[in-house]
């Protein structure tokens, strides 16, 4: 899809992808939203080799985008507003290296774009405490099972869809209104 005109491809980890698939599926300009694994060592891994965090993998989400109608900065943006990069291998309760923050670049505009953000969000002290989001260049992505896709809208009265995601998918529509489908 990155050889379409003006579709680009990343990839974020942000801690569990049910929060980060359900902030971007959102988002004017998001053409698909793939929740998976990336940056580890097993091949193919299933939902439960990585809730035993010993794959090496992240869970992440893989965005096309329109670059025309949403920037990869904008994307930035939205990702560090929506989770908390500044705990190491952590996002709430959800704890392992499964849960990390990590931005997987698919071109040298992209690592550049993520360098110069997280040095300023790091000179801004935007967040009080040190940024631990890695930037990696992106390796082998191993979608997700089929439950995991689009989990939050399939889900909404779920304990933990409730208590978690929603409250991000309300901060996003009051702070990002701008940015949403119409």
């Amino acid at each position: 899809m990155e050889n379409q005109e003006g579709i680009e491809v990343t990839t974020l980890a942000g801690g569990c992808f049910w929060c980060t698939e359900a902030v971007f599926l959102e988002l004017e300009g998001v053409h698909s939203v793939i929740s998976g694994y990336i940056g580890g060592k097993t091949v193919d891994p299933s939902y439960r080799e990585i809730c035993n965090g010993d794959t090496g993998h992240a869970e992440a989400i893989e965005i096309s985008f329109d670059a025309e109608k949403i920037s990869f900065g904008e994307l930035l943006e939205i990702f560090f507003a929506t989770h908390d990069p500044t705990t190491l291998n952590r996002q709430g309760n959800d704890v392992g290296t499964q849960y990390r923050s990590e931005v997987f670049y698919h071109n040298e505009e992209q690592k550049k774009t993520a360098e110069e953000y997280i040095d300023l969000m790091t000179a801004e002290d935007t967040f009080g405490k040190r940024i631990v989001t890695k930037i990696s260049s992106t390796s082998k992505f191993y979608k997700a099972e089929e439950v995991h896709q689009n989990y939050y809208n399939d889900n909404k009265s779920q304990g933990y869809c409730s208590y978690i995601i929603t409250p991000k998918i309300d901060k996003l529509k009051k702070v990002y209104k701008d940015k949403l489908k119409k």
